[in-house]
């Protein structure tokens, strides 16, 4: 039996859990207000306010002058599970919480400015959040050997010109450069010694050996890193009343950087052979601590570790098409290359190496380096949207909006920290203008979703099952979203 199966489940720094809502994967599109009231149909073709320098920089040609956009979302989103179910790596049952929900209460801001340096040649700059991800189990929560705590966030900012080549056509590009920063943490299985209880361990070795340490072996780990990317855009009107947008966001590669840390990890009989503070009953067994007489743990291991992960390219199409003096409507087509991401691989770069002493081996993930692995096999997605716009008066401005996004993840591969599937958001939104300089947008969201089954289990980098361990679970899914944005013209 082996007792230090310290696999690094670091797939959910890139994996969003449920509790992202208005995204696709973990890829946010909070980042204009006034794209949201129509479901971020016709983003990038309608000429909207400062907050083009993301969604589309040639459209920037067509504002009038200097201008400023701030605004903030409000993410409330809500997953619930039941009937969940988990077995440790040797099989026994899991005991925990079996039903429960994960809430997320988030507030993303943006900010963007956008100015002419000529009739042709125009300029803007923007602060903003393109990914990002919260949740956190219960401490209780049965499948807590799988999934913990998430985080993750990437900070980007991003200068961009667009120049006007005719009347009709213009084009754009942006330079982004990108913070991502992630947190994971969860309950780690030594091979069921925590589910064997006190008194089957104390009958195994003999005597009142138990260590409940054991059951709180938890790890976590942190990485940052920076990265750059860019955008393209095109924004034509051929005929009047008719603006078509083509966007393009590049994939941002990242190497991740920081500490894996573990508690309560046993000491097996095989690390401390012949050492006069420990008695050794077998090599795979823990030692017993004879100061404690206790069951052997350290308390402490910390390894440096790296991840590559890359978010990923996307593009866009887009329609604002003007019917009425005051009414248009706005379609998107936007697909997203998902497929980049075929697994999590996680490697120590230490030079006194901890953990992966014993992930790397082959009864575990049977690669060298290796502190963690987890096959994802994410597909390529696509997602739909269709708007329409009405100016009530010239002061006040109404919007409606529908969106389908598709959930990039097969059913074999949802996990406890991804239990997310296809998404259909409704949005309405309104612009009011107070003054010549001064407008704002508010925009409200809701997402409607199916119920998702998990079931979940661990590989080695070969893609071969590990281990008796597993986690069963059913979600349901549910959010809202309430944003505003302030613009000023100058």
């Amino acid at each position: 039996m082996t007792f230090s199966k310290n696999r690094l489940s670091l797939a959910v720094l890139l994996a969003v859990s449920s509790a992202t809502v208005s995204a696709e994967g973990y890829k946010l599109f909070e980042q204009s207000v006034s794209s949201m009231g129509n479901a971020y149909a016709g983003r990038g073709a309608q000429i909207t306010d400062a907050s083009l320098v993301y969604s589309n920089p040639a459209a920037m040609t067509r504002l009038s002058g200097a201008e400023l956009s701030a605004g903030i979302s409000l993410i409330n989103a809500k997953t619930n599970y039941r009937n969940a179910s988990a077995q440790s790596a040797s099989g026994q049952p899991v005991v925990g919480r079996t039903e429960g929900a994960n809430s997320l209460n988030e507030l993303i801001p943006f900010v963007f400015y956008a100015d002419k340096l000529s009739e042709q040649l125009s300029w803007g700059i923007g602060f903003y959040v393109p990914f990002g991800l919260s949740s956190d189990y219960d401490n209780d929560f049965v499948g807590r050997y799988f999934a913990d705590e998430t985080a993750i966030q990437v900070l980007s900012l991003q200068p961009a010109v667009g120049y006007k080549l005719n009347e009709q056509w213009s084009i754009g590009a942006g330079i982004s450069v990108n913070h991502i920063e992630g947190t994971l943490s969860k309950y780690k299985d030594h091979s069921g010694l925590c589910e064997l209880g006190e008194a089957a361990t104390n009958a195994m070795f003999g005597a009142p050996v138990y260590n409940d340490a054991y059951c709180n072996s938890h790890y976590e780990v942190t990485g940052d890193d920076f990265a750059f990317g860019y955008t393209l855009g095109i924004h034509g009107e051929p005929i009047a009343g008719t603006r078509l947008a083509l966007t393009w966001h590049s994939a941002v590669r990242y190497k991740l950087q920081g500490d894996s840390v573990i508690s309560n990890t046993p000491i097996t009989g095989a690390s401390v052979a012949g050492n006069p503070n420990y008695q050794v009953i077998a090599p795979q067994l823990p030692a017993i601590d004879l100061s404690t007489g206790k069951l052997a743990a350290n308390p402490l291991l910390t390894e440096a570790s790296q991840l590559a992960l890359t978010t990923p390219a996307s593009a866009a199409f887009s329609l604002d098409q003007q019917l009425t003096k005051a009414l248009s409507v706005q379609l998107s087509l936007a697909w997203t290359e998902w497929s980049e991401f075929q697994s999590i691989d996680i490697v120590s770069n230490d030079a006194a190496p901890s953990i992966s002493l014993n992930t790397q081996l082959p009864p575990n993930l049977n690669s060298a380096g290796y502190i963690g692995y987890i096959p994802q096999q994410w597909q390529n997605s696509w997602s739909f949207a269709a708007g329409a716009t009405y100016i009530v008066r010239p002061e006040l401005t109404l919007k409606a909006g529908v969106a389908f996004d598709e959930n990039p993840i097969a059913s074999a591969h949802k996990t406890a920290r991804i239990p997310t599937d296809d998404r259909l958001w409704l949005t309405v939104g309104a612009n009011w203008q107070f003054t010549e300089q001064l407008t704002m947008d508010v925009a409200y969201g809701y997402l409607f979703t199916g119920d998702v089954a998990v079931n979940e289990r661990e590989y080695n980098v070969q893609n071969e099952p590990l281990y008796a361990s597993g986690y069963q679970g059913q979600y349901s899914n549910k959010g809202q979203l309430l944003a505003v944005q302030f613009n000023y013209r100058f």
